[in-house]
């Protein structure tokens, strides 16, 4: 997501319990929890607030999504679409000659 590896995160643990101490940790990380629960809270019931106010659900975003109007994706279809192979008829004898030297 931000570049975050298993190392890294593991790192940023470490350095943490060292920089802060054993004793305040748990206190610590008790807060945090508590700060990413009050802003995952936040974000529900700001949604839960738009989908009220403006009455669309999910599936009606997504027909409304910008992505779709790209002009890159309109052309890269069209012509898609008129790569459809078409028969050619088979090559017939017409020279204009009956044979006959």
């Amino acid at each position: 997501m931000f570049g975050l590896t298993v190392e890294k995160l593991l790192l940023l643990g470490a350095l943490a319990a060292f920089l802060i101490g054993p004793r305040r940790l748990p206190t610590v990380a008790a807060g945090l929890r508590r700060l990413i629960v009050r802003i995952r809270s936040y974000g529900a019931v700001a949604q839960d607030r738009l989908r009220d106010d403006l009455g669309i659900d999910a599936a009606q975003w997504r027909e409304l999504d910008p992505r779709r109007y790209d002009p890159r994706r309109i052309i890269r279809a069209a012509l898609l679409e008129d790569a459809v192979p078409t028969r050619t008829p088979p090559p017939s004898d017409r020279s204009g000659t009956s044979g006959r030297p």
